[in-house]
């Protein structure tokens, strides 16, 4: 091999291995995306003060034994929920929890301080209401899996769900070794494999995200005859929730 072309190699392999040690460094930069917060003057809102940052949960508080608590996606302001789930879901107490970074919320997410918060909350919450369902959307699907696995919840519904966020990013960045380089992993599958409350799985017809054999996948994992796979028509990845089946589907679980 001549000077020339391992000079040339060991260009690329210099420049592959800074790329793969950006990606490292950066990664949570590429997956949570916080989204400022301006709350109504009529939204009420929660702190949850863990020991190392003040968590915000926007709410509509109601006196009774049913409770929801909703974990969005990862460039999502989940206070726009509120009214919708409000009318669509009247029976419940209702609680958005604004991630690490997002929406006044303090800290820096990352998988375990999300499923930290997101126990501590769900405590809180059985204190005063002891049926809870949780909503996960998108990246917060495997917030809400995971806590579900972990804590007596009612029901789980499950909205544009994946079986494991490496299975994403290796799809995504085919080239690099995701499995070693990836800090939170999202693992809904291994988590789904102990549940036993009634589960819905919502996909969209047409997600440019999250491939469908993914969420199939997740929906392999639950023990038989615990969850169901509904696919909502004419729907992608963010428009899912702009179609009707979207709260009408989550109203047949919620509202029995």
């Amino acid at each position: 091999m001549s000077r020339t072309l391992m000079s040339l190699v060991a260009l690329i392999v210099a420049v592959y291995l800074v790329l793969c040690a950006a990606l490292f460094f950066f990664q949570r930069s590429l997956i949570y995306f916080p989204q400022p917060d301006a709350p109504a003057a009529s939204e009420s809102r929660l702190k949850l003060s863990m020991p190392d940052a003040d968590i915000w949960v926007t709410t509509r508080e109601r006196a009774g034994s049913r409770a929801l608590i909703y974990f969005g996606g990862n460039a999502e302001d989940v206070s726009h929920n509120l009214p919708e789930f409000s009318r669509a879901f009247p029976d419940y107490a209702i609680y958005l929890l604004h991630y690490r970074g997002f929406g006044g919320s303090g800290g820096s997410a990352s998988e375990e301080a999300i499923a930290e918060d997101a126990l501590a909350l769900f405590d809180q919450v059985y204190a005063s209401h002891p049926q809870v369902s949780l909503i996960g959307r998108s990246l917060g699907s495997g917030v809400a899996v995971r806590l579900a696995s972990q804590r007596p919840v009612a029901q789980l519904i499950l909205v544009t769900p994946y079986n494991s966020l490496e299975e994403i990013a290796a799809r995504q960045y085919p080239w690099v070794p995701v499995k070693w380089l990836l800090k939170d992993r999202f693992e809904s599958g291994k988590y789904a494999a102990h549940i036993r409350v009634p589960t819905l799985l919502l996909a969209a017809s047409d997600d440019e995200v999250i491939a469908r054999d993914s969420t199939e996948r997740l929906l392999g994992n639950f023990p038989k005859g615990v969850a169901t796979l509904r696919v909502v028509p004419d729907s992608g990845h963010n428009s899912i929730s702009e179609r009707a089946q979207y709260l009408e589907w989550m109203g047949d679980v919620l509202n029995r």
